[in-house]
């Protein structure tokens, strides 16, 4: 494959977050709806998978795919515009302001909760032929997997909450090693393996992704879930995408770029 040194595609980095700042509303909302639809039916999927094999491995495996097909589509994740963003701003490209960050990521989440959302309704829809059936292991299992990482959390308070939050930085940390890793290639083949590999541990290790979130909590109490929408934001979504945002920036986004653009001079040796 062709290798792409880290000073090169960290500026590939750098222009990213710059162009997503200059795209129109309307494609900004674009691909972030189809993003998040994609990513809910890949969840799903995935789910489906580790339900009827009884194991979460081979559903983790298999659960990249969402990703691997939203980025080379080029549609856009709240969790990747975190990460990407905010170097255009330190890097000082024109027009780049915080507004405009914020005006980003914020059209990015509403573009990605309308797609899960329609996703999760196109799958209970026919989960349960037009809510006439209860949807059967499936919807039971999802039904629990709302509960447990809601009320689960409430259950312990303050430390619940710094749990999702740290699940949350540990998640955008694989994911978007997964995008920068993707941008170390020029070959379809090469991204897709870059992406793989950090995604399925994400998934496996039952870190918090806030967008598959916004897919599975709303599909989770339309399949019976006993918990809130309270409960969602407050016990699972906020803190997911703040741990997100906190992971991606700086575990991932501001390293590289600190060390492969704003690199300090080198040492000077007697």
């Amino acid at each position: 494959m062709a290798y792409i040194e880290p000073s090169e595609f960290v500026t590939k980095m750098v222009d990213a977050g710059e162009s997503k700042c200059y795209m129109s509303t309307k494609d900004t909302f674009i691909r972030a709806f189809m993003a998040g639809a994609i990513l809910g039916l890949a969840a799903v999927f995935a789910i489906t998978v580790a339900t009827k094999t009884g194991s979460i491995l081979i559903g983790s495996i298999l659960f990249p795919v969402g990703f691997i097909m939203l980025y080379l589509m080029k549609f856009d994740l709240l969790t990747g515009v975190f990460t990407l963003v905010p170097l255009a701003w330190l890097d000082k490209r024109p027009g780049i302001t915080v507004g405009q960050i914020m005006r980003n990521w914020g059209w990015v989440f509403l573009g990605n909760f309308a797609g899960a959302l329609t996703t999760a309704f196109f799958v209970s829809f026919i989960l349960t032929y037009g809510y006439n059936t209860d949807g059967g292991a499936l919807a039971a299992k999802v039904a629990t997997i709302g509960e447990s990482r809601t009320l689960g959390y409430q259950e312990h308070g303050v430390a619940g909450w710094f749990t999702i939050f740290i699940r949350g930085m540990l998640c955008n940390w694989m994911v978007s090693m997964g995008v920068v890793g993707a941008m170390i290639s020029t070959s379809a083949g090469s991204k897709m393996m870059a992406m793989w590999m950090p995604v399925m541990l994400f998934f496996f290790m039952g870190f918090e992704h806030s967008i598959v979130n916004m897919f599975l909590f709303p599909f989770s109490m339309i399949m019976g879930g006993e918990f809130t929408v309270y409960d969602y934001l407050i016990w699972n979504e906020l803190p997911t995408a703040l741990g997100n945002l906190f992971g991606g920036l700086f575990l991932v986004g501001l390293p590289l770029y600190l060390t492969h653009v704003r690199t300090s001079p080198e040492r000077q040796l007697a």
